[in-house]
Order: structure tokens, then C-alpha cells, then sequence
């Protein structure tokens, strides 16, 4: 199992805490964190609890998610050391995408940038 089946075998649930923690931690709340999400996939309050309920894995967080944000090309940087946008694994880039999100919020980014308006 290479290093990117690992992480899609991650349950979204066992990560989403960091989100929040790291959201926190620099002033912002959960609510922000699951804008971010609601934004970028398209799942809603039920959508979202049903996910962390049945601790589904990334993978299937991302191919079950109702509707990405046709905005998501507009997300561009570096997060973990790799460009977003040069990301060639369709999956490994959503993950990435909702990484630079939160750590856009967490930096105090305006609002309206973080959702690429």
C-alpha cells in the first residue's frame, strides 16, 4: 500500500478534529471549518455528521461528495511542500484543496478569498 492509499483509507472523522483544533487555535470555529466544507464538496450539517458517523475514509468522503465547488481551480499555493494545482491524483488533490483551505483560515486569510469570491 503505497503512501496515498494510506491516507485514503484515512477516516475523514479521525482528521477532522485537526481541522477544528488548528481552526481554534488561531481564533476561528468550527462553524467556519464546516463553511470551508460545505463550500468546497457541496455536503451539508446531515451530510457532514452522516460522513463522520459512519467514519468514512477520504476516498469516499470525496467521491460521494454531492457537489464539488466548480471554483475549486481557483485554489493555488503550496500545502505540505506541494503545489495544489500541479497535483496529478484527483483525490490526493481534494484532500490537499481542503488542507489549504483550513490553513488559509487558520493564517487569518479574508473570508471572501478563502472562498475564492
Amino acid at each position: 500500500m503505497d503512501k496515498n492509499e494510506r491516507v485514503y483509507r484515512m477516516t475523514f472523522a479521525s482528521v477532522y478534529p485537526h481541522y477544528i483544533t488548528k481552526a481554534e487555535k488561531k481564533g476561528h470555529t468550527k462553524e467556519k471549518v464546516d463553511e470551508i466544507i460545505f463550500w468546497l464538496t457541496g455536503y451539508d450539517e446531515m451530510g457532514l455528521q452522516k460522513v463522520l458517523d459512519d467514519k468514512t475514509d477520504f476516498e469516499h468522503f470525496f467521491t460521494q461528495a454531492p457537489r464539488m465547488n466548480p471554483n475549486v481551480s481557483k485554489i493555488k499555493g503550496v500545502i505540505c511542500g506541494y503545489r495544489v494545482e500541479e497535483i496529478e491524483d484527483d483525490i490526493m488533490q481534494k484532500i490537499r484543496y481542503l488542507d489549504k483551505l483550513v490553513d488559509e483560515l487558520a493564517r487569518g486569510k479574508k473570508w471572501e478569498n478563502i472562498l475564492r469570491k
